[in-house]
This record gives structure tokens, sequence and C-alpha cells, in this order.
């Protein structure tokens, strides 16, 4: 199986002179202002189901976040946007450019290497700045775009991770060995907030590590717009479903450093593997909620964590607990993996000796040393609003204005890809997945599709309607399945090939007999 992974960031938006209730319809207009020779449509939203949770039920309804409902017109809330609202678009380069409820949306291809989705997660700012850039044109109004989690209004939006995972693992384990991974996570994957969102039980403080902490109240869920869950739990696998599933990963902050994009998701992969493989960490926090809470704002940086059996233990044990279990089972492993071992250890080592240390890596290190300087150089406290404003202009992705664009600009951040790498990924999907297909037929054959998704493509051909089904392009073999693919000179010989690669799969190890891969059909 390949280890398929993908980030999904919903930009934050702010156009001046619009009100909020406006940004749903204006979010769509700056998606149409897409300037490529190529984009396919509509998304088919048919097979979808959100409402499908993990733990082998549906629930009746998701719930909807009242700060977002009180600026819904009608028609505008999640669960009613039309497909002229949603705008959806599918990229040459395979990712999924959309409006998601008032906020441009980027869903990166699948990726199987680190670098090439830190690359194809770069080139969704450029990308959506660039849309910014013609909608200002267009309509004369200054555009904002923030890639972080928060409008400091009460409203936070995602940044979400997808992990192809094997079916046979029980959820139940998932959960479990997941969960204190992910509550200690934010040590080094935080993107760092000015102030709290919730004040109450769990204190006040000036500057806490995580963009999202604010906004877990409940442990798994399927819900994810609000009363959010640490762990979500929906069930949709975009691949087939007896045999695999998507951990869909809701806690996250958006980051702006490549280093963190690649550590965040490089040590959940690495996770997910060992929880594959059949480990588990031992040990079960007590209350994750409040804890990963406490974690984010500890003033004092102790990062204290209570366990279930009585132990009070540091985040950062937590952390070396699945550290060292993945150099004992990955230490032989491929280069990219022997690198992201050695820079989880580092960055550990560092966060215990002096987190400041890792200003050039780190998003919440980053920001903070910023705003430390301005305060102390501008007499003013943390409660200031430029501070808060500051914190914005941290994340925001114009090159000129974005302080983290400056700290880039002035070689002071760690790069993990180049700006060559960004620019090759805006245009071309990775040549190792099923992104490949999909993109390439966006760019050659954009005409015949007339429907589309991560697991289908349906193609107007000749008189028919075909569907290239793509659920079980998933296994070590695709690559082949591309060489070969990549040798058709038109439509035709495109989908015969597909036709035969699909008839050939009996053969492979993970094949199966699923019905319909490049055959027409009434869809």
């Amino acid at each position: 199986m390949q280890r398929l992974v993908g980030l999904e960031t919903e930009y934050g938006l702010y156009i001046e002179g619009k009100n909020p209730s406006e940004l749903v319809f204006e979010a769509a207009e700056v998606v149409r202002c897409y300037n490529a020779s190529a984009f396919a449509s509509p998304w088919d939203y048919r097979r979808e189901d959100p409402r499908k949770d993990a733990r082998g039920f549906h629930v009746e309804y998701l719930q909807t976040d009242p700060v977002d409902a009180q600026y819904d017109a009608e028609g505008t809330s999640s669960a009613s946007m039309s497909a002229e609202t949603r705008s959806d678009r599918v990229l040459p380069n395979g990712a999924r450019l959309y409006n998601d409820h008032g906020h441009p949306e980027y869903s990166t291809p699948e990726c199987v290497s680190l670098r090439e989705l830190v690359a194809q997660d770069r080139a969704g700012e450029r990308i959506v700045w660039s849309c910014a850039q013609e909608y200002m044109r267009r309509t004369g109004l200054k555009v904002h775009i923030y890639k972080n989690n928060t409008d400091f209004h009460g409203a936070s939006y995602g940044c979400h991770e997808g992990y192809l995972m094997r079916r046979s693992v029980p959820f139940e384990n998932i959960i479990r060995g997941m969960m204190p991974f992910f509550v200690t996570r934010i040590l080094y994957a935080g993107a760092g907030k000015v102030g709290v969102e919730t004040p109450g039980v769990f204190g006040d403080v000036p500057y806490q590590l995580s963009q999202r902490a604010d906004f877990f109240s409940t442990e798994a869920s399927v819900d994810t717009l609000y009363q959010r869950p640490i762990i979500n739990t929906r069930d949709e696998p975009h691949a087939t479903p007896s045999r695999y599933r998507r951990l869909h990963v809701i806690c996250g902050d958006a980051n702006m450093s490549e280093y963190a994009t690649a550590l965040k998701v490089g040590t959940t992969r690495l996770v997910a593997e060992m929880i594959e493989m059949g480990w588990q960490p031992g040990i079960a926090i007590r209350n994750p909620v409040e804890t990963i809470r406490r974690l984010s704002r500890d003033p004092e940086w102790k990062w204290q964590v209570e366990l279930e059996d009585g132990r009070t233990v540091s985040a950062i044990e937590v952390q070396r607990l699945y550290l060292q279990e993945a150099q004992n089972r990955f230490a032989h492993a491929d280069t990219e993996t022997r690198w992201l071992l050695m820079a989880w250890e580092s960055t550990l080592n560092a966060l215990e000796r002096d987190p400041q240390q890792l200003a050039d890596s780190l998003d919440w290190v980053a920001k903070r040393l910023l705003l430390e300087q301005f305060i102390e150089s501008e007499g003013v406290t943390w409660k200031e609003p430029i501070v808060q404003s500051l914190d914005l202009a941290y994340h925001s992705i114009d090159p000129q204005d974005g302080l983290f664009a400056g700290l880039e600009q002035m070689g002071a951040v760690r790069r993990v890809v180049t700006d060559k790498d960004i620019e090759r990924a805006m245009c071309h999907p990775p040549n190792s997945t099923r992104a490949w297909v999909r993109g390439t037929l966006v760019e050659r054959y954009p005409q015949a599709i007339s429907g589309i998704t991560w697991s289908r493509v349906l193609l107007s051909f000749g008189e028919q309607l075909v569907t290239l089904d793509l659920r079980d392009w998933v296994t070590q073999r695709v690559p082949y399945k591309i060489q070969r693919l990549a040798k058709a000179h038109n439509l035709t010989e495109f989908v015969n090939t597909f036709r035969e690669l699909h008839a050939s799969r009996k053969h492979e190890a993970e094949g199966g007999n699923q019905p319909c891969s490049g055959e027409p059909t009434t869809d």
C-alpha cells in the first residue's frame, strides 16, 4: 500500500469593504479568479457521506458553529451551499480548489513523500494568492488572505490532514494510539497565537502554542465545525472501503514553516504506520481536551501531562516514547525517514533545552520572538490590538506584507523545498500517485470530464459516459501503471490502457474485484 498523505487548508479571508455575511459569496468569486488554461468540474458529491462514523454508525446531522451561523445568508450554510457557490475546481496538478463556507480551500493532491507534500502545500499558497490578486484587479477591493486558523472573533477554520490506513486496524486502536501523540504534537506543530478565545478555567495567557487548541471540546466525534474533537471519526476512505480507511485529522494548525509542516505530517505518518503494525504506546492521558489546552497555554513551558495511571510526565517524554519506537522500527528505512527521525529527535532536544533555538524551524517560536521584539521596541503590551494584528500578519500569504514571508526572504527560516519545487508543483501532479491520472486528464482533456472526485473521474467518451475508478490506485504498482498511461497519445489510448490495467489488476497482491474501472457506466 502507498501511504498517501494530503493537506486541506482553509484560508482566512478579509476583503476591505465587505462584511462577514458577504464573504461566502466573495470567497466563491476569489476561487473563480483561478487563472489557468484548464480546470475540471463539477465535483461529484454523490458518494460522499460526512455523517458516517468510523465507529460503525451514522449521525443524524452534523453540528454547525453558531458563530458562523450568525453570518449565514439564506442558502449559504455549510450543508446547503450550492455547487455554484462552492465553485469547485480540480487543477492540473491534481489539487482541488473551492469555496468552503467563506474560505478559499486548497486541498493538495495525494502525495507519498514529505518533500512532495510540502511543495504542493506551498503551491497552494501561491495559487490562492494569484486568485486574490486577480480578484483585486477586477474589483478594486483590497484582499487579505491568511494561512491561519482563527479570525479572533470566535470562529475557527481548519488545516486538515489525510492519511491512508488499512481498514483492518480497529478504529478504537487508532484512537487509543493516536490520542497521546496528538495532544502533545502541538509542542512542535503549533502555529502560535496571541491570547485565548475561550477564557475561563484554563486561564488567560498573552501567548499560546496552538491556534486550534481553544476550539476542542470532545475527544472523538464525526463533527468538524462545532464541538470539535481531537480525533475526528469521519469515515470517508476515498479508496476501496473494504480495505482502506482515511485518518482524517482536524486537530492540527496551519503551518507557515515548511519544516514544521514536514515534521507534523511525517511524525503522524510514522505513528500511523506503527499502529497499523499493532504497536500501542501503553499510556493514556487523563482528560485529553483539558490537557491540550493546558499545554498550549503553559507560560513556563514545563508542559506536564497527567496520565490515567496516576503518573505525571512531560509532554516531551510522551513524544520520546513514540520517537524511540519509530527509531527501533525505521532506523534503516529510506533517506527521507532517516532525516525525519533525526529532525524529530533534535526538535525534542531543543524544546527540552531552550525552545528559542527553534526560531528558524517552528512557527510558534518564530512568531513569538518577532512579537517580543516589537513589544520591547515599541513599549506596548501583549494586550494591544496591534499585537494581535501582527499575529495575523505573520500568516499573510502576501509576499510583500507577510511577516513569515519576510523571514523567509531574509533566509531566517529553514527550507525543505526550493522555489523551483514549488513552481513545478503549481502545474504538475506528483508522478507516483493516482493524482497523476486526475491531473493529467485535467490538463489534457478537461472538456471530456463530466464529474470528478479523489477516487473517480467521469468522462464523456464518444457517446458513452465512462468512469475511471481510482479507488484501488493506492498500491505499490501505481508508478508502473502511470508509466503505461504516460505513453497514451490521445484520450482513446488513455482509456483503453486504463481498461487493460484494470483487467490485469487481479494479479496485484492487493488487487480486488471492484467493478466498472474504465467501463461504460450510467453514472
